[in-house]
């Protein structure tokens, strides 16, 4: 079953003297639920661009993005948050993490701004810190966390409310070889258990041999790796 399936994605943006840069150029790409996708390309081509359109943080210049059949960017300001919180996860390479809350908190955080229930959402915070092997570290700041310990409480607030699309820009990109191989497995596993759907820009080509597809973006179309 078709999960997402973007068509005909055009992505320009107009520098300070008025000249036009086309990163993205009539994209289509579709992906299935469950699926694994690792896009590739050199540095500068769009990626996380790309990433970002595909999870309506930026609308595209010519497009449609279609999620389980609805148009992404025919939603009101208000319903595309809502559609964003509850049915997309977001793991970037910079974590993101409000410093002044702490672990717990942080991956309580799109349960309270979906409006859930505070008890309910702790319960559920609780259950995927377990799962990231972070249950120990809920209650310290995430300024005393390591970097992969933050980039772990990351991977668990995208996925406190199951959403069925997990996208990552980089996600090991600011990690060691050793912590960032914990996080890899880590993204997997969950995948496997929690059936989500996984695109993940990186530049990793072992990352990207164990995806599904591996695709490569270049001239603004995405090509098979």
């Amino acid at each position: 079953m078709t999960l997402l399936q973007a068509e005909g994605l055009d992505k320009s943006f107009r520098t300070g003297s008025g000249d036009e840069i086309s990163v993205l150029r009539a994209l289509d790409f579709s992906l299935q639920r469950g699926e694994r996708v690792a896009i590739l390309g050199q540095s500068g081509v769009g990626k996380s661009t790309l990433l970002h359109v595909l999870g309506a943080l930026e609308h595209p210049t010519r497009g449609a993005l279609r999620f389980e059949g609805e148009d992404v960017f025919a939603l009101s300001p208000d319903a595309l948050a809502r559609f964003r919180n509850a049915q997309l996860g977001f793991v970037f390479q910079f974590h993101h993490l409000l410093p002044e809350f702490n672990a717990l908190e942080n991956v309580m955080m799109p349960g309270l701004i979906g409006g859930a229930g505070f008890a309910e959402t702790q319960r559920r915070a609780r259950e995927i810190l377990d799962d990231v092997a972070l249950s120990q570290r809920a209650a310290h700041p995430v300024g005393k966390l390591s970097g992969g310990e933050r980039q772990r409480v990351a991977v668990a607030r995208a996925l406190l409310l199951d959403p069925p699309l997990l996208l990552a820009d980089e996600p090991t990109g600011n990690l060691d070889p050793e912590t960032g191989a914990r996080v890899t497995e880590l993204l997997l596993e969950l995948n496997r258990r929690r059936g989500a759907a996984l695109v993940i820009v990186t530049h990793n080509a072992g990352l990207a041999a164990r995806m599904d597809r591996a695709l490569v973006l270049e001239a603004g179309r995405l090509r098979p790796g």
